[in-house]
């Protein structure tokens, strides 16, 4: 059974009071009964063993018999700059990057992406792409769950990156340092930022942005992958060097 995530507010003292979506798939699609045992998660650094107490239209009820507190963390924390991808390519990517770890998912509305948003549809579209987050986070037993970020242009994400974070930009048919020899922070305080441009790659412009911003161009080698690969391969080799996967 997963370590299903639960809102903070259900927990009181020692007591775990579960409403909302959780008990309905607890009730009934797992048919949870009184006296089963299962692990919650408050989603902000805590794990608990609980035992359950009452099952009920309204709610289930469950008293925690241990607690476990998330290790400290021993790496820099990794955030996906993706641009938009159609279909489903990304909602795969952002199942694939949280079961790797990575702490933020922020989509970029690239010049070249096929999709654009509409305004009427962000909401919508973030709240789908937070629970592809919440239940790819559940499956793999992370921590926690990524935050998904609302859709914005490149520029003005660099104008948000944090002094000292190491940013890279994946780039193809350019010169780039090679992904397996660029320096890493190991400083387990830091953050790295990757951005993954669209099935059309990025554009001049957005390469010049980038480049004006002190980016640091990356390569996975001579090969053309398509962006939603690209995305998970560039994660899977940082997660690997730092240790995460190994």
């Amino acid at each position: 059974m997963p370590v299903l995530f639960v809102s903070p507010e259900c927990i009181d003292q020692q007591t775990i009071v579960v409403t909302g979506d959780v008990l309905v798939h607890l009730r009934d699609s797992l048919r949870i009964t009184v006296g089963e045992t299962l692990w919650l998660n408050s989603g902000q650094g805590a794990k608990f063993r609980v035992e359950i107490t009452d099952v009920s239209k309204r709610a289930v009820t469950a008293h925690i018999l241990e607690t476990i507190q998330e290790p400290p963390h021993q790496t820099p924390r990794l955030i996906l700059g993706q641009s938009l991808l159609k279909g489903e390519k990304m909602d795969w990517v952002i199942q694939k990057a949280t079961e790797l770890g990575v702490s933020k998912i922020v989509p970029i509305e690239s010049q070249h992406s096929v999709v654009q948003l509409k305004a009427d549809r962000v909401d919508h579209q973030l709240s789908r792409w937070q629970r592809i987050a919440l239940e790819a986070a559940q499956q793999s037993e992370q921590w926690r769950i990524p935050t998904v970020a609302t859709p914005q242009s490149l520029s003005v994400l660099l104008t948000s990156v944090a002094t000292g974070m190491l940013t890279l930009m994946l780039v193809e048919r350019r010169d780039g340092k090679s992904l397996q020899t660029v320096n890493l922070p190991q400083d387990a305080t830091g953050s790295i930022l990757i951005l993954i441009g669209p099935e059309g790659g990025w554009s001049q412009e957005e390469a010049q942005i980038a480049e004006q911003a002190g980016i640091q161009p990356i390569t996975l080698g001579e090969h053309i992958l398509r962006a939603e690969t690209a995305a998970i391969s560039t994660i899977s080799i940082l997660q690997s060097r730092l240790g995460t996967l190994s």
